[in-house]
């Protein structure tokens, strides 16, 4: 079953939208780590419900308390639990959901998987899963944080027609806060989240891109073939929901080019090899090559939309639904935090790897 992720870092979530509690489980963070609460919640608090009027008014305080793996303030070694209770279900808004598959979820193909699905707030389905994804990877931030020296940041580059070209060697998660639709451009923000208000009050809704940008990663992170650093960092984002495309340094924007003007040269800076550009993204090869590591999640907009649509039930007949409830009219905001934690999970756990071949002098 695909509820872990991770080799040697290793995370399960667990949990359903509606029931008691959601979390997550870590099994290989390694000792004597410091570790409360509070290195946890800012980045709970970042990806919860009900932050600004432009998210999903669902009210979860998404308190998160450790259950195992902590001792004295430090570490074990053992696996940590994570808990975070559900607060604020409604779920008679779904009692259609019930009956009826909602267009661009879930519903039908749990169904056509399981046979059974929960169809409250989209049982497992749901984005409030990713709160469990958000709570393990603020600890894996931490780590590659103090061992490594490693930030990662991630904002808001496009929401609907309208994008902004950010330094990635330069954004700052205070840049990216300023605003709550996670745009470090504050012209650009004012109109994003126009556009978020006028989608939310037509009843539909806006998709865009979130960029990050992992900076002070060493070279030499990754494996050869099926473990690249690029193919790993692509599958854990695109195992977010409404997650649907990932590119890499240049990208799709790279095909323009020819060979003569996409290379990244190499020189010497001191004792240090560098590249003169960073076409590649910071990996070459599927390993790290010391450079800024950074790359571009497209998310398609919000599903579930206030108008009626065409659909089919349960019992395989033509009808139609309308979305009711409380959701996201854009995703993007709520998902900068979602794609630094996978991104923090990936390199954390090639970190880890790469010291178990590789170990300190």
């Amino acid at each position: 079953m695909g509820n872990t992720f991770g080799h040697l870092f290793r995370v399960t979530t667990w949990g359903e939208s509606h029931g008691p509690a959601i979390g997550a489980v870590i099994d290989g963070c390694p000792p004597l780590l410091h570790l409360c609460e509070s290195d946890i919640q800012p980045d709970l608090d970042r990806r919860a419900p009900g932050q600004s009027a432009i998210v999903t008014q669902r009210k979860e305080s998404d308190t998160v308390r450790i259950l195992s793996g902590v001792f004295e303030g430090q570490t074990l070694g053992t696996p940590i639990s994570l808990f975070i209770p559900n607060e604020d279900m409604r779920s008679g808004d779904y009692r259609e959901v019930q009956e009826k598959y909602r267009p661009s979820h879930a519903d039908y193909t749990y169904d056509a998987k399981f046979g059974i699905r929960d169809w409250r707030g989209g049982g497992r389905t749901s984005a409030r899963e990713t709160a469990g994804r958000v709570a393990a990877g603020a600890i894996a931030r931490k780590l590659l944080w103090e061992r490594y020296g490693v930030e990662v940041v991630g904002w808001v580059s496009k929401v609907a027609q309208l994008t902004v070209e950010s330094d990635v060697e330069r954004v700052t998660r205070s840049e990216v806060d300023q605003t709550p639709i996670r745009c470090p451009d504050l012209q650009v923000a004012a109109q994003m989240i126009a556009a978020v208000e006028a989608a939310r009050k037509a009843g539909n809704s806006l998709g865009g891109v979130v960029t990050l940008a992992a900076r002070g990663c060493p070279p030499g992170w990754g494996e050869p073939v099926f473990d690249r650093l690029e193919a790993d960092l692509a599958k854990a984002v695109l195992s977010l929901p409404a997650s649907k495309g990932f590119e890499i340094g240049s990208g799709f924007g790279g095909t323009d080019l020819t060979g003569m003007e996409h290379n990244d040269a190499f020189f010497m800076e001191g004792d240090r090899v560098r590249t003169r550009t960073n076409r590649s993204g910071g990996v070459q090869g599927g390993i790290s090559n010391g450079e800024t590591i950074y790359f571009r999640v497209a998310f398609k907009p919000t599903a579930t939309v206030m108008r009626e649509q065409h659909t089919v039930s349960a019992r395989h007949e033509d009808t139609t639904i309308q979305g009711r409830g409380r959701h996201d009219p854009c995703v993007l905001p709520r998902a900068v935090p979602l794609v630094e934690a996978m991104a923090a999970l990936v390199l954390v756990d090639h970190a880890l790897r790469y010291d178990a071949v590789r170990p300190a002098k």
